[in-house]
């Protein structure tokens, strides 16, 4: 039996891109390019780790943005790590880079070298949405305010 072709939802990566970019917006406020945030994921009684936000680089268009996770596992396995565009213009962010790999296609064939699914890119980008809506309804800021 004839397996068909993935095709490209672009409706939906569109609509995670979109969604990314405000729960960016509002996790990252009016951080600069140097800055970072960091936030405690907690649930009643237990402490999941941290969520940290870095804004690598930024330009009037655009803005890249580090988003990485610390917790009790850092020993035994690699945290996630990826990086973000924020694109200003047209109010979306993807996932640009993810454990250190870069520049990720619309679509694979599969199986693959690299073992990424036919929609590897969608699915980072989902991940990243699910990673900052828990930071949003789950987190507590663990920022020090500058006291003047």
């Amino acid at each position: 039996m004839a397996r068909t072709a993935y095709v490209t939802d672009l409706k939906s990566l569109q609509g995670e891109c979109s969604a990314n970019y405000l729960r960016l917006v509002r996790l990252v406020g009016d951080m600069e390019a140097g800055q970072r945030r960091d936030i405690a994921l907690r649930g009643d009684k237990q402490h999941f780790g941290d969520l940290h936000l870095y804004i690598h680089e930024q330009a009037p268009y655009t803005t890249m943005v580090d988003v990485f996770q610390s917790g009790p596992l850092d020993t035994v396995m690699e945290s996630p790590r990826m990086r973000v565009h924020l694109y200003h213009d047209v109010r979306m962010a993807e996932v640009t880079d993810f454990q250190r790999e870069r520049h990720f296609n619309g679509r694979y064939r599969y199986p693959n070298a690299r073992m990424h699914q036919p929609d590897e890119k969608l699915q980072l980008n989902r991940f990243l949405g699910e990673w900052l809506a828990h930071g949003l309804a789950h987190g507590h800021s663990i920022d020090v305010p500058e006291i003047p």
